[in-house]
């Protein structure tokens, strides 16, 4: 009898065989941290005994789909800006272990017939959320938590600081006190999404990673949400400090602040340690 990883690696060698060159329109969700596909599926009349037992067929091809889309979008998520998961399934026999688990305890949201005939199926997997997410399995845990840089001990904020012009979006008049960082990158061309985004200074110092924070936080809640409008900017709270990037670095996936706004925010991180909550969002 095969053991019980044997039994996974057969389960996700079956799912990764039917991932076809079709492309779903399902993927991640970086806000809700959840990837959520619907897979449908019809029975064989020729092969059912019982309008039942059709249905059963077809809820079973249902399931195999959503497990086929969900292998495909899980393969294809980029854990930085140099790795896919798919890379690290190939280099590593306990990753590849893990998702296949991952795939396998999918939750099934909702289901049902359809009015046409066969059967839908909604199913999610956990981006973030501690044990048996996405992160957790392709997140490595740092020995330490590294500090953040440091700015010039006589280093003093602009008081005349003006914001970047963001569409309806008036920031708050009081300066200091802020309750997250939000990192306008648009106009500087599209932002890759990542599991492990980095923040650098326009000399390449990193200002924000992984490492620098909480791993078992990070987990649980991700590093920084993707946002197309303040109005989903939510995760950097209600007086967020905002600069723009001048640069994406790395494949287009990190941003790169000028050193003074660099500067900024770690000067203002140390005053209202919003890095250390990590209530960071991009805009795309």
């Amino acid at each position: 009898m095969l053991n019980k990883f044997k039994m996974l690696g057969v389960f996700l060698a079956m799912i990764l065989f039917a991932v076809s060159g079709q492309v779903d329109a399902a993927s991640p969700n970086w806000n809700t941290g959840k990837i959520q596909v619907t897979g449908t599926g019809v029975g064989n009349p020729n092969q059912a005994t019982t309008s039942a037992h059709l249905s059963m067929m077809a809820r079973r091809a249902a399931i195999t789909d959503a497990y086929r889309q969900l292998a495909e979008i899980i393969q294809g998520v980029q854990v930085d800006a140099e790795t896919t998961v798919e890379q690290m399934m190939l280099t590593s026999d306990v990753v590849r272990t893990k998702i296949s688990a991952i795939i396998k305890d999918a939750e099934i949201i909702s289901e049902g017939e359809l009015s046409g005939g066969g059967y839908s199926v909604t199913m999610e997997v956990p981006l973030f959320g501690g044990n048996g997410s996405l992160a957790e399995t392709v997140i490595e845990r740092p020995t330490y938590v590294e500090p953040f840089p440091t700015v010039a001990p006589d280093y003093r904020p602009p008081v005349d600081y003006t914001p970047p012009t963001i569409p309806d979006y008036t920031p708050s008049r009081s300066g200091g006190n802020y309750t997250g960082l939000v990192v306008d990158c648009r106009g500087i061309g599209r932002i890759n999404f990542v599991m492990s985004p980095v923040i650098k200074n326009e000399r390449g110092t990193k200002i924000y990673g992984h490492k620098n924070l909480d791993y078992d936080r990070i987990i649980r809640e991700g590093m920084a949400s993707y946002a197309q409008s303040m109005s989903e900017a939510g995760r950097a709270g209600s007086n967020p400090l905002v600069v723009r990037a001048i640069a994406l670095d790395d494949l287009n996936a990190n941003p790169v602040l000028s050193m003074e706004d660099a500067d900024m925010v770690l000067y203002q991180n140390k005053q209202s340690h919003f890095l250390e909550n990590i209530a960071v969002v991009f805009l795309y």
